[in-house]
């Protein structure tokens, strides 16, 4: 019994830090560096509403997937056919797309590291992965993997900001009295937290691991609330370290500002740091980008049978790409900003499908829940609409 526990909780922790480092990739960090460069203490608001948006959105996801024991396009198809495969093809092409950038953030962090060509840590981070996948055990190595990786990243973002004169003042000040309400990097947050596939992410690997069903609704808000303070803490005081570097006179450097703050405060043992923190950040959104987007088409038989082959394949397609294209900065920001799209898409799925009972029986899902979900479906529509608007249109 005592065993029978320990591996469940196993399973809630390693699902919580997919669910943390799926979101945490090299644009997680890129664009948190860049945004506080940009907006200095005002962008404190942008994070605290993408940080309630996301954890509004994502409870939503993980309880209704986890009752009906369905994944995100089996739900799609069961309230309307063929819905379910447009969602998956969506979610499974914007993961594949983002997937080359994390490749590419593994050989930016593994190049820092070691100084070789970003072309050989490119094919080294595909190795990596494709070693992960071909373990008998996946889903242990998946969770462990996640778990090592997530706290690695939070003990050395602690460490930076623990040397670092933080100005915690001035970042109350922007919380509560912005000068400024930044829409498009909002909007970029929540895409990048709770965009595209990643709400999916630790619901799908619960579905896996057998943790459904109405009376695991405890362990399942468990995990979501595990994973989105993670992620939240790597926002926070990668937000923080950058602040303090700001106010200090310091400037980042564009070509890659997340690396700035670990170098400004540690000399060149700091960009060792950071290349430890990218790499890990980076790999660990491979590991959950590759097993969610595929575990999108696993309504396909041959996929289904063989589904740690086609990851591994999805890995080594990503890895050539990215060899080829190098790094894709400007992609990675696009494809952000793209989830963020696909956010109220999926999540209006997701409550149509409480009302149905074919999905999820007599559980009466939370109606303070569903009306923070039509919410947040609202005020991203709305986001997303000025944002397109002002960025392409206008």
């Amino acid at each position: 019994m005592r065993e029978e526990k320990k591996s469940s909780l196993g399973v809630l922790i390693g699902s919580a830090f997919i669910l943390a480092t799926s979101s945490v990739g090299p644009a997680f960090l890129t664009q948190t560096a860049q945004f506080t460069s940009d907006y200095r203490e005002n962008f404190a608001l942008g994070i605290f509403i993408a940080i309630l948006f996301s954890w509004i959105a994502q409870l939503n996801f993980s309880r209704i997937i986890g009752v009906s024991n369905l994944r995100g396009q089996e739900i799609a198809n069961t309230i309307k056919p063929g819905l379910g495969t447009i969602l998956g093809f969506i979610v499974a092409a914007g993961g594949f797309f983002f997937n080359i950038g994390n490749i590419a953030g593994v050989s930016l962090g593994l190049t820092a590291l070691t100084g070789l060509n970003v072309k050989i840590t490119a094919a080294i981070a595909g190795i990596i992965g494709i070693i992960i996948f071909s373990a008998k055990n996946i889903g242990k190595i998946m969770d462990m993997s996640a778990t090592i990786m997530g706290s690695i990243i939070i003990v050395l973002l602690l460490l930076i900001t623990a040397k670092a004169p933080v100005p915690f003042g001035l970042a109350f000040q922007g919380l509560v009295t912005p000068k400024e309400l930044p829409i498009f990097a909002i909007l970029t947050l929540i895409g990048g937290t709770v965009g595209g596939f990643i709400p999916f992410s630790g619901a799908h690997r619960l579905i896996d691991a057998k943790v459904v069903g109405e009376e695991n609704l405890g362990e399942i808000n468990k995990s979501v609330n595990l994973g989105l303070l993670a992620s939240a803490l790597v926002r926070i005081l990668m937000f923080l370290a950058t602040l303090a570097v700001l106010k200090e006179g310091f400037a980042l450097d564009p070509k890659n500002p997340a690396a700035s703050p670990f170098e400004i405060v540690f000399g060149t043992f700091g960009l060792k740091l950071f290349g430890i923190v990218f790499a890990c950040a980076s790999l660990t959104s491979v590991i959950g980008n590759s097993f969610t987007s595929i575990s999108f088409l696993k309504n396909f038989s041959f996929i289904d049978k063989n589904e740690n082959k086609c990851i591994i394949a999805f890995i080594v397609i990503s890895t050539i790409l990215c060899i080829i294209a190098g790094q894709p900065a400007l992609l990675l920001v696009l494809v952000g900003t793209v989830n963020a799209f696909i956010l109220p898409f999926s999540l209006f799925i997701m409550l149509k499908a409480t009302k149905n009972k074919s999905i999820v029986g007599d559980y009466e899902h939370s109606k303070i829940l569903t009306y923070l979900g039509y919410l947040v479906i609202l005020i991203t529509t709305v986001f997303a609409i000025l944002t397109l608007y002002n960025n392409i249109i206008k």
